[in-house]
C-alpha cells in the first residue's frame, strides 16, 4: 500500500526532481517536464506512459490497480489507485515516468540502458 507520503519520498529522490502545483495538486517534474501528478480525487497518482497501448495494456491487466477515464482519451496517461501499489511497483512506476520525460542525456547518466 503506497501513500502520497511515498510518492513524495520516492519522486524526490530522483535527479533533478522539485515539486510544484498543477492545477492545484502536488506534481513532480523533472527540470521543466512533469511526471507525476497526485490528483484531487484521494489516493489517486497520474503519469506519463510511452502510449496509449501500454496504458490500456496496464488497466486491461490490473484494473484493481490501473485505471483511466474519459478525461485522459487520447493522451498516454495512467491513472494509479495509490493503494493497490506497494512501495517497490511505485518506485518502479515513478522512475519509468521520469525516465520517460528527463532528457536523453540525464537519463542515460542516471539509468544506463542495459
Amino acid at each position: 500500500m503506497s501513500t502520497e507520503a511515498d510518492v513524495r519520498r520516492t519522486a524526490l529522490s530522483l535527479p533533478e526532481s522539485s515539486e510544484k502545483p498543477m492545477y492545484g495538486t502536488p506534481a513532480f517534474y523533472v527540470r521543466a517536464k512533469w511526471f507525476a501528478r497526485l490528483r484531487e480525487t484521494p489516493e489517486t497518482l497520474v503519469i506519463p506512459v510511452d502510449s496509449e497501448e501500454t496504458k490500456h495494456e496496464l488497466v486491461a491487466a490490473d484494473p484493481a490497480k490501473f485505471f483511466t477515464e474519459p478525461h485522459y482519451d487520447g493522451y498516454a496517461a495512467l491513472l494509479i489507485h495509490l493503494p493497490a501499489v506497494d512501495e517497490q511497483e511505485l518506485k518502479e512506476l515513478l522512475t519509468d515516468a521520469w525516465r520517460l520525460r528527463a532528457p536523453k542525456r540525464l537519463a542515460a547518466l542516471h539509468f544506463p540502458p542495459p
